[in-house]
């Protein structure tokens, strides 16, 4: 979501906290946010701390302003909605320079009170709940904290799979080369405790490939991904488990090319997508499936 340059009239030598609140009516709670974040100016570009008087006859706010690509809800409710994100897709912008992400399409639909209740990784496809307010947004957080919700995954992992599987191994930050890989612990008494059970549903010969049902009984980064790998099995398409430490980093830089990718990870895509969701709000239970028909019919 990109940053936009906002320009306002101003009132010279008022307190910008007291200017933002009373004059442009925005609550203690964003003024703070925009001061404490250095997103407000004077003419001159120069950034007006909180608690400064305003130097110039006009200020300017840099402020995120939702941007479409075509992306619309799955679904929409009162008080939330739900998308289907494609892949390499990220949720949440991670800088100022991120000229687009799922976010956008929430502020654009929804409006600025809107926002994510959970996350899934750029790579990964599939469901996402939206609150459309901050009460509602709070409310699902809260449920997710709670682990009132049922969800999970289908994914195609490398190698045969035949029975059902429980990986109950902690999870923890790798530590080395490659920032945000985890890894799996090997002291019980180490990382975070991991839970995810493995479905295999069908398996293709000739490609050695097995389509599963992952389900997780935490939520913990990359958990699906690198319990997976921890057993033999890795996602295929996965730009960061299963390759080497260059073309991972590489690939997390935006250096490696979409054509070495392929050959490297034997897919343009990580095959992981958030398939299904169950969980009760206000009293109404909701069982939503991704349309996702045709999502492995290449391969099964």
């Amino acid at each position: 979501m990109p940053f936009i340059l906002k320009k306002f009239k101003a009132i010279k030598d008022k307190r910008i906290q007291i200017f933002l609140v009373k004059d442009l009516k925005y609550s203690p709670k964003i003024a703070q946010k925009l001061t404490s974040k250095g997103r407000v100016f004077d003419e001159n570009m120069q950034v007006i701390n909180a608690g400064e008087t305003i130097p110039t006859e006009y200020i300017f706010i840099a402020l995120f302003e939702g941007q479409t690509r075509g992306l619309k809800p799955m679904l929409e409710f009162a008080n939330f909605a739900i998308f289907d994100k494609p892949t390499n897709l990220m949720v949440h912008p991670i800088s100022k320079n991120t000229p687009y992400s799922l976010l956008d399409e929430i502020r654009y639909h929804f409006g600025e009170d809107s926002n994510l209740v959970h996350r899934i990784d750029a790579e990964t496809s599939g469901l996402i709940i939206v609150g459309k307010n901050k009460k509602s947004e709070i409310e699902l957080k809260d449920m997710f904290q709670e682990k009132k919700y049922h969800k999970s995954y289908l994914a195609i992992a490398t190698g045969k799979i035949e029975n059902e599987i429980t990986i109950d191994r902690n999870i923890d930050k790798e530590g080395l080369l490659i920032g945000v890989r985890m890894k799996v612990c090997e002291d019980e008494n180490e990382g975070k405790k991991s839970v995810t059970i493995i479905k295999p549903l069908k398996y293709n010969k000739e490609k050695d490939l097995t389509l599963v049902e992952a389900i997780p009984l935490t939520g913990r980064q990359h958990q699906i991904r690198v319990h997976l790998y921890s057993i033999g099995h890795t996602i295929l398409g996965d730009p960061i488990y299963g390759i080497d430490d260059e073309n991972a980093e590489n690939y997390l830089n935006k250096t490696l090319s979409h054509e070495d990718r392929i050959k490297v990870t034997k897919s343009h895509r990580l095959w992981l997508h958030a398939n299904y969701l169950e969980f009760t709000y206000k009293n109404n239970q909701y069982k939503i499936f991704s349309k996702n028909e045709d999502l492995y019919k290449e391969f099964f």
